[in-house]
């Protein structure tokens, strides 16, 4: 599988979009009229520039108002073409997009388009060159990719043929299976981008909104595998307009669309018929059976602290680590590392981030498998040192350059508990809180980022987004995406900040980047965990009184029911498939708090609630601008 990136998809200057996009991996390279005019190299230093970076020009673009004009302007159209036939030979390309017209003085006419083409073929042909016809979803005549193809059929001519793009086809529901009918001699190229689905103008729709495919809510996949399915072999390329990558990290934008493409050939590798895709076999998708533990980096003075809270959480110390200054507290299947080390990779990201929950640890079928998935789809390795007969996990890094650990049963890993600790020395004891399980972590990422983590998350583990949510914060908006499996063994928000006066917003900018804001332990039982945790000292995040008459109202609750629910500062929520009880710890660390959740059949995550919550969080983190204490 080929891959190419126009120009136009990410941000900075030729040279810097130029030396990501080689960084990334990419085969090659639309040149963007408009990045080539806005640089003041000549054609052929431009060219060589691409060449340098072992880059091919797959496509220079785009040639617009072409075809069906009424005199003088036809004459001009040509002199236009022959023009950018100049360019392109100097910049060392053959192919010119060539897009439907939207000139209000264009006439329409299949055969009138084809004549035009014809003969701009025969103009292309003398000078080795091709050329390629795009439908644009918003063109004044053609419109649809069955048009134009009719068009390049009827001009009939080796050097014009058809470009196709996902986002116009799929923008305007055309059938996809009318491609597979197109010989793939007469394919030029393919392009390819996403996008959410939002009902508005087509054209404003693809200027600002496009991304990477997976990215979106477009069956980008279902469009490659019909194109494969005619046995096209040549590049694809993405072609993304969209505001946030444009003010974004051409770097990291760049390694989003390789990413995106490798996943993509992946998933469409497996289907029948899409032999000619060449693209390299990666393991499946790794599935999640849970959260394995959650590491902490904070200091000894800040350990007191978080230690005090998990206790009254019901979290006992099992295990200290054999070599570094590692405690685990646990109960019932969930674990929380507490690390206090004062050299190696925790101690880094607490000089950076200040207390944080820096690493996580899931649990898939098979760790190796899992890892080699994830650096096929560029994800970066990490390692430490271990002390002898340690046991060195699998793990990547993840949002905010934090760690995930990859563990499975099948191997040693599996008794990481027995080979890397020991038990540790008793301590007081504590009233088990009847917490299960890690329900779901929440990770809070600048709204930028969001796309990029959601793809992470998805290509990698066998996991599915959901459609996303806006969080009212008093201060703001907050974005909010799920991504889960169907077992529900691993669930993780993604909010993303737009803004540094919500509680989001602030979490990051007091922790210097993006990561864990919270963590949701799920109990069968919200009233007798709230027994256990007023037993051991804790002190629930306080709800405002005037919430619990409007929940009544709202959800026709027996009065004794709101009154447990009011004692204990428990919100409640409730859909189609059950009901979700919530109840909230204070803030650690200017941000980060703990979650309890009862959820019966509730497919969702209290989203109704999160203003309530945040209004009584906001009270207890530092106001800007006053030191900390």
């Amino acid at each position: 599988m080929k891959t190419s990136i126009a120009t136009v998809s990410i941000s900075g200057e030729l040279p810097q979009k130029l030396e990501a996009i080689a960084k990334a991996g990419f085969d090659g390279v639309e040149i963007f009229e408009t990045d080539f005019l806005a640089y003041d190299r000549s054609p052929r230093e431009v060219g060589q520039m691409v060449r340098d970076h072992g880059l091919e020009i797959t496509l220079f673009q785009p040639f617009r108002d072409f075809e069906g004009m009424p005199e003088p302007h036809r004459s001009r159209t040509f002199d236009r073409a022959e023009r950018k036939f100049d360019v392109m030979q100097e910049l060392g390309t053959d192919l010119v997009l060539v897009c439907s017209n939207v000139s209000p003085i264009s006439l329409g006419g299949i055969d009138r388009a084809a004549a035009d083409f014809h003969e701009l073929g025969e103009r292309a042909a003398k000078r080795g060159l091709r050329v390629g016809y795009e439908a644009l979803a918003w063109g004044r005549h053609i419109n649809d990719h069955r048009d134009a193809w009719e068009v390049v059929r009827r001009a009939n001519h080796p050097n014009v043929g058809l470009i196709l793009d996902s986002f116009h086809s799929l923008a305007r529901k055309i059938d996809i299976n009318s491609i597979r009918s197109i010989p793939r001699d007469k394919i030029f190229i393919v392009q390819l981008a996403d996008a959410p689905l939002i009902d508005m103008d087509l054209l404003y729709w693809s200027r600002h909104f496009r991304s990477m495919p997976g990215e979106g809510d477009l069956p980008v996949a279902d469009f490659v595998a019909a194109v494969a399915e005619t046995g096209y072999d040549g590049y694809f390329s993405l072609e993304i307009f969209n505001d946030q990558f444009r003010g974004g990290s051409a770097k990291a934008i760049a390694a989003d669309g390789y990413r995106s493409l490798v996943y993509l050939g992946d998933q469409v590798r497996r289907r029948p018929g899409a032999s000619s895709l060449s693209v390299p076999a990666m393991p499946d998708r790794a599935k999640v059976k849970g959260v394995t533990f959650i590491e902490f980096a904070v200091s000894d003075a800040d350990a007191g602290q978080l230690v005090a809270m998990l206790k009254t959480l019901g979290f006992r110390r099992t295990r200290v680590h054999r070599s570094k200054k590692v405690s685990v507290y646990e109960q019932s299947e969930i674990r929380i590392l507490v690390n206090t080390e004062p050299v190696g990779f925790a101690s880094s990201a607490y000089a950076v981030h200040g207390p944080s929950a820096y690493a996580m640890a899931l649990e898939v079928e098979d760790a190796a498998e899992a890892h080699a998935r994830a650096l096929a789809l560029g994800a970066e390795p990490f390692s430490q040192p271990v002390g002898p007969g340690e046991l060195r996990i699998p793990a990547i890094r993840g949002v905010g350059g934090g760690i995930l650990y990859l563990i499975d049963r099948k191997t040693e890993l599996g008794r990481l508990w027995d080979i890397d600790f020991k038990p540790a020395e008793p301590e007081e004891e504590v009233v088990d809180a009847h917490l299960v399980t890690v329900d779901h972590v929440a990770q809070t990422v600048a709204y930028e980022e969001m796309l990029t983590w959601i793809l992470f998350y998805t290509s990698i583990f066998e996991t599915r987004k959901s459609p996303m949510v806006d969080i009212i914060d008093p201060a703001g908006v907050v974005r909010s995406q799920v991504i889960e499996n169907a077992e529900g063994t691993l669930r993780i928000t993604m909010n993303g900040a737009e803004n540094r006066r919500t509680l989001a917003g602030h979490f990051i900018a007091e922790k210097f980047g993006s990561g864990i804001q919270h963590i949701a332990f799920n109990t069968d039982d919200i009233f007798a965990t709230a027994a256990a945790l007023r037993a051991n000292g804790f002190r629930p995040l306080p709800i405002s009184p005037n919430y619990y008459g409007d929940v009544e109202a709202r959800f026709g609750l027996d009065p004794e029911l709101t009154e447990r629910l009011r004692a204990e500062n428990i919100l409640y929520d409730r859909d189609d498939d059950g009901e979700y009880f919530q109840l909230y710890s204070g803030t650690f660390a200017e941000g980060f708090f703990f979650e309890i959740v009862q959820r019966t059949g509730y497919r969702g995550y209290g989203a109704a609630n999160a203003i309530f919550r945040i209004a009584s969080l906001k009270k207890q983190i530092r106001p800007e601008g006053l030191p900390a204490v």
